[in-house]
């Protein structure tokens, strides 16, 4: 991962560009993608430049930044400029000689004057995306976050001046009734936000940036609150609130990959994003996850942007190329799964045997059910690896009335020369005790 977004970047032009794992930017507090272009190259047009040359990248326009991540691991770093410090954008002018030359777009920066030219050398919208920077500079999106921010603390330190009085002149409720009367406007203003944003679709559409930071303040607010005074930790309440963090970060992708933003690499950062979001699910799904399952929990999250099942597992295959912790993975069933690199089966195998060799299994066998109750995996991924494990000659099946059994394969205990032989040591010694129970 690069280094924080805060921190001056090359020849101290360029901040450095945060990213994830699977070389996705981290976004700001607000911030949402806006375009995406490939094979982006920046330079500086002052003589002598002011900054090394930005070659062969991926450039990632937002609501308050442009972010140049490069596409092949050639020592560069990820970095960005902020469009606040964006002064002057000029005008594009066609003309004969342009056509002959890759499209450019020019700006002027701080600090200093700098003028950056943009050369796009891939395919893509150049319009659209010259477009989009005119937008996202114009709305000024940043300036709103800073204006929110300074009335906040100005209502903050507001409050502490006037002691008992508000803003009106009345007196104000202190101690334990007045703690008890601000949450109570809290959640009135919460719950009338909620209404408002329900009443119909372009109501919530309008509403969304609200709900998802006031969803960003609550989960802040859990992460930061003690759970006591004296420092003690009470497990129940430990439990609801990380419950309640991970809905909160169910809520959604704040900004997620569509077609429109990403253009020809729609697939290549959908996958990116996904190797990105799957991390949680596959936590508590014990790492390994159906990608039925995962169709659902990503356009869930999603929202309206939904995708296709052909997009996730178009994506699911250009994780080979991408450096990310996670791999799509096919039984012999046919079955496809995601799951961590990291994933042992040779666990999950001994996890398996220690169930089938206890007394009761011994005797009764298992079932896809009960070795999804011990692995702790949905009931179709159990009885992928019951078959994994058939066919690695630890188990035996049975077919029946009842359904589809497994139990502990005791052939190799079995001598060949002498078959009646009863043994009572081993697994073997253990299946005939077992057994033995039922004529008692």
């Amino acid at each position: 991962m690069a280094s924080g977004s805060s921190s001056i970047g090359i020849d101290g032009f360029f901040e450095n560009a945060e990213v994830t794992t699977s070389g996705r930017p981290v976004l700001r507090r607000n911030e949402v993608e806006c375009f995406l272009l490939s094979s982006v190259d920046i330079d500086s047009e002052d003589d002598p430049p002011r900054f090394t040359a930005l070659r062969s990248g991926n450039l990632i326009l937002t609501t308050h930044r442009l972010i140049w991540i490069p596409s092949q691991s050639n020592g560069a770093v990820p970095s960005s400029v902020p469009l606040a410090a964006v002064t002057h954008i000029y005008s594009h002018k066609k003309s004969i000689k342009s056509m002959f030359h890759s499209p450019r777009i020019r700006f002027q920066a701080n600090p200093g004057s700098i003028v950056v030219t943009i050369v796009f050398r891939g395919k893509g919208d150049f319009d659209e995306f010259l477009t989009k920077l005119w937008e996202c500079w114009r709305g000024r999106a940043w300036e709103e976050e800073e204006k929110s921010e300074s009335e906040t603390s100005r209502s903050g330190s507001g409050t502490v001046a006037q002691g008992l009085y508000g803003n009106d002149g009345t007196v104000r409720m202190v101690g334990l009734a007045g703690i008890l009367r601000k949450e109570q406007e809290q959640w009135e203003s919460t719950d009338k936000s909620l209404q408002d944003a329900f009443q119909d679709l372009n109501a919530l559409m309008s509403k969304a940036k609200e709900m998802v930071s006031l969803a960003e303040k609550m989960r802040q607010k859990l992460l930061s609150a003690p759970s006591s005074q004296n420092g003690s930790t009470d497990d129940e309440e430990m439990g609801s609130k990380e419950e309640m963090q991970q809905w909160m970060l169910s809520v959604g992708i704040i900004s997620p990959v569509t077609k429109e933003s990403a253009g020809a690499l729609y697939h290549q950062e959908l996958s990116r994003q996904l190797a990105d979001f799957v991390r949680i699910p596959l936590e508590q799904a014990g790492g390994m996850i159906s990608l039925t399952d995962m169709y659902y929990h990503f356009n869930r999250a999603r929202g309206t942007e939904l995708i296709s099942p052909d997009d996730l597992w178009q994506a699911c295959t250009l994780w080979e190329k991408f450096d990310v912790p996670v791999m799509l993975r096919k039984f012999d069933s046919g079955v496809m799964v995601i799951q961590n690199k990291s994933h042992s089966d040779e666990e999950v195998m001994s996890r398996i045997k220690m169930l089938v060799t206890k007394t009761e299994t011994l005797r009764v066998g298992v079932t896809a059910s009960d070795a999804a109750l011990t692995l702790k995996i949905a009931p179709a991924m159990a009885k992928e690896h019951l078959l994994t494990a058939e066919t690695k000659g630890l188990l035996c099946r049975d077919m029946s009335p009842d359904g589809l059994r497994f139990y502990f394969n005791l052939f190799p205990e079995i001598d060949p020369t002498n078959i009646h032989i009863v043994k009572d040591f081993g697994t073997y010694g253990e299946w005939i005790k077992a057994t033995s129970l039922l004529s008692v």
